[in-house]
């Protein structure tokens, strides 16, 4: 059975390319780049060159801003915990209400050691509220870490206009960029944010490796200490073969930012979402139409759940995810969906399709063919159907 691959939020396809670029350095180039010898010391020039990459995709002014890491969580937790150690006297941080958990977790854990969080909320497209987050900002303030682009909606966030606030208060601005890099122009010096989270298996590079961009001059603690790798700043020998696997995911990424892929996969997004909407009633799409990643969709399906309609589209070889989650045997709407209103008929059925350079409309066709009989079969057996009947 083909697979139709619709889970790109989750993890993308390492390219062939990436894969060829990385194998050298598992078993032929494998010296300690650390090392004083020209063995080890070749593979430094690999990560130098890595460096530049990934600094070329954010429009970063510096190469030595890039901070390779092992993910993006990692990259969130540095960001966040070095933002509250170089600030000691400041107890008040700022997030968004609909962050990923690499956030969202590090936030909570101040907040229990007493920091004053706010956690500002979305409206009913997902759309951040600048109005309450102006209200809340202060002298006092830290850190404000509000994610680039939502991984459920695709929603974009305004982030360079977020940051100019967050900097008229003295506050650090972080933003965790893992579903918006390389799906979307991202430039850290246009946004004018002191840190960002990326990770190389968003966007067809290798699981395992991530970056933080550090402005020049940002204050900063490193978050693993024991070695000198990355001038002090992330301690641990430095695994060659993932980052320059992520270097070149960089500069694949900045040619699809070019030459017209994302708005073809765009158009397949839109294909999807227009067919579901004519072929299936009782169906909401979820976040803003007007400011979102181009391969994202989320719909939500009324009176069913979400992981039923996952297993059928997983009969036909259809991947796709959930925007609801089983927590310890009750099933719950995603907090994403919660924090927009969505109304929990439609919340408890939702779905995220997400694209990438590999999808086909002959993929789009297949999903357009066999989801209305799911979704019709489902209602006919569900309870939630038979109440709203």
């Amino acid at each position: 059975m083909k697979v139709v691959y619709l889970d790109n939020n989750a993890t993308t396809q390492c390219s062939p390319a990436v894969v060829e670029a990385m194998l050298p350095y598992f078993a032929e180039q494998y010296g300690n780049a650390s090392s004083m010898h020209a063995f080890g010391g070749g593979n430094r020039k690999a990560i130098d060159e890595a460096r530049k990459q990934v600094a070329a995709l954010l429009n970063a002014q510096y190469a030595d801003e890039i901070i390779f890491t092992s993910c993006a969580t990692e990259s969130d937790d540095t960001a966040v915990f070095s933002a509250v150690r170089s600030f000691p006297k400041k107890k008040h941080i700022i997030t968004s209400a609909v962050e990923h958990p690499a956030i969202m977790a590090p936030y909570q854990y101040l907040e229990a050691q007493g920091y004053r969080v706010d956690f500002i909320g979305v409206d009913e497209l997902g759309r951040f509220d600048m109005a309450r987050f102006k209200s809340v900002i202060d002298e006092d303030t830290a850190l404000v870490s509000v994610m680039w682009a939502n991984s459920e909606t695709g929603t974009v966030f305004p982030i360079a206009e977020i940051a100019k606030i967050a900097h008229e208060h003295g506050a650090l601005m972080h933003t965790d960029a893992v579903q918006a890099v390389g799906k979307i122009p991202v430039d850290v010096q246009a946004a004018g944010v002191d840190m960002l989270s990326l990770s190389g298996h968003k966007f067809h590079g290798p699981k395992g490796v991530g970056a933080l961009y550090l402005k020049r001059g940002t204050r900063f603690m490193p978050f693993m200490m024991g070695g000198h790798q990355e001038k002090h700043r992330r301690a641990g020998t430095e695994n060659v073969p993932l980052i320059v696997g992520l270097g070149k995911a960089a500069e694949l990424a900045q040619t699809r930012l070019s030459d017209g892929t994302n708005a073809r996969i765009a158009v397949l997004r839109d294909k999807l979402e227009q067919g579901i909407l004519a072929a299936i009633p009782d169906v909401k799409v979820n976040g803003d139409p007007e400011h979102r990643v181009p391969n994202t969709t989320n719909v939500s399906f009324g009176y069913i759940e979400g992981e039923s309609i996952l297993m059928y589209l997983n009969d036909f070889g259809i991947c796709a995810s959930s925007g609801s989650a089983c927590t310890s045997g009750s099933l719950e709407p995603s907090h994403v969906l919660r924090a927009m209103g969505v109304p929990f008929q439609f919340a408890h059925g939702s779905i995220r399709f997400s694209l990438s350079d590999q999808t086909t409309e002959a993929d789009i066709d297949l999903v357009l063919k066999e989801l209305p009989p799911i979704i019709e079969r489902l209602r006919k057996i569900s309870p939630f159907s038979r109440l709203a009947a």
